[in-house]
């Protein structure tokens, strides 16, 4: 596990988080779109660059 990946995992949940907070807050729902498409690719993009897949 790179530091790279560490950094984007922790990242997406921490978006993750903002999700739930602007959901209870009842924000924008725009808004929360974009956050949520943010949250996915950090994800995404920790879990590909994990050195399980190669």
């Amino acid at each position: 596990m790179t530091g790279l990946s560490t950094v984007l995992i922790v990242v997406g949940l921490f978006l993750v988080g903002g999700i739930i907070s602007f959901v209870k807050q009842k924000m924008p729902t725009s808004l929360i779109v974009l956050l949520s498409i943010g949250a996915a690719m950090c994800l995404i993009a920790g879990v590909m660059r994990l050195e399980v897949w190669s």
